[in-house]
């Protein structure tokens, strides 16, 4: 139904008072951009990816796996965009090393080492606005140190003054991370780490601890999507003399998503050392991922002990999922369908 001369007036008005593109209709919007995970699990548990000019925390207990996440959501990015520039703030210190064993192109990432939690957000706010970088990271919101906290002795006290910082963050930068309504401008990726704590005097099932994450509440409106990371099993293998510890299996559950459906959960198999099956040190196992999407959606059929897809079949899931390993095009070919089937087109 097209607009009435009335509501074309409205529009004029304030597009004149506040610039062209202030207010529009919502059909021609820009569709929100997505940044690939590196992931396909977490990708569609994302609902096709992170999204994109909004704030994205991700959190957990301590060696879970959460700057993984991160680096490996980078590294991804970079190999889609040669140009894929990250502003990355790091509040407990940057391990290059670490990162490059990851897939990190390093010399794609520059770094701002500090804990002062007024200046991080400050530089924050002005990489989001400057439409020079591609990513903003902080890692992590735990190890940053309020003003005014710095400033006391260690006997006095300094309740929430983290949190007013924060909201005061959230409140300032929507502006800076915000793209134009009707201009293709450069999107941002925007990610925050955080780290779970036990909350006491809080309330939990019984056997359960009560746990909050720092930094108030008015974050956690803020955030368009909040990611839980956890670690649920060690991935173990046997060698000459003993058992190995090679990785872990990442457990991911959307505890807030505005672009799709929450308490959604991923699982993934990393590997932090390199693996007698043919995983190298920083690999996820990409393969396995893509069986189970298959499956879920529906892509890939069961016929008694046979697995079919497309024009291929496979006689027990091992077999398929080796196959799947070995083909990259086959991989390529199975992602892709399993995007198209969320609703979500690859670049």
């Amino acid at each position: 139904m097209p607009l009435s001369d009335e509501t074309r007036a409205l529009m004029a008005r304030i597009n004149k008072k506040y610039g062209a593109g202030s207010v529009v209709v919502a059909s021609k919007m820009p569709t929100v951009p997505r940044f690939t995970s590196g992931s396909l699990s977490l990708d569609v548990m994302l609902g096709g990816g992170w999204p994109g000019n909004q704030w994205n925390e991700i959190l957990g207990a301590e060696s879970s796996g959460k700057t993984t996440i991160v680096h490996k959501t980078i590294a991804a990015n970079q190999q889609r965009n040669p140009d894929f520039t990250t502003f990355w703030v790091a509040a407990e210190g940057y391990d290059h090393e670490w990162a490059a064993t990851l897939g990190v192109d390093v010399d794609r990432v520059i770094v701002f080492e500090t804990n002062a939690m007024e200046d991080a957000y400050t530089e924050m706010i002005k990489a989001a606005e400057s439409r020079a970088v591609d990513a903003v990271v902080l890692d992590s919101y735990p190890a940053l140190v309020a003003d005014d906290e710095s400033d006391k002795d260690m006997d006095q006290q300094t309740m929430a003054s983290g949190a007013r910082v924060t909201g005061k963050f959230f409140r300032k930068v929507g502006q800076a991370t915000r793209r134009s309504l009707v201009e293709q401008e450069r999107p941002l990726l925007a990610l925050i780490v955080n780290q779970f704590r036990d909350q006491i005097g809080g309330w939990a099932p019984a056997g359960a601890t009560p746990k909050t994450s720092p930094g108030g509440k008015a974050k956690n409106y803020a955030y368009y999507t909040r990611v839980e990371v956890s670690r649920t099993e060690w991935i173990d293998e046997k060698r000459p003399g003993g058992s190995v510890r090679v990785g872990q299996v990442i457990k991911l559950k959307t505890l807030k998503s505005k672009t799709a459906a929450p308490q959604q959960v991923a699982s993934l198999r990393f590997y932090f050392a390199n693996s007698s099956v043919g995983f190298l040190a920083g690999e996820y196992d990409l393969a396995s991922q893509l069986v189970t999407q298959g499956i879920l959606l529906g892509l890939i059929r069961l016929d008694g002990s046979w697995y079919k897809y497309a024009d291929y079949q496979w006689h027990g899931e091992p077999k398929m999922t080796a196959a799947m390993r070995e083909d990259i095009g086959l991989q390529d070919q199975l992602s892709a369908d399993v995007m198209a089937t969320i609703g979500v087109g690859e670049d």
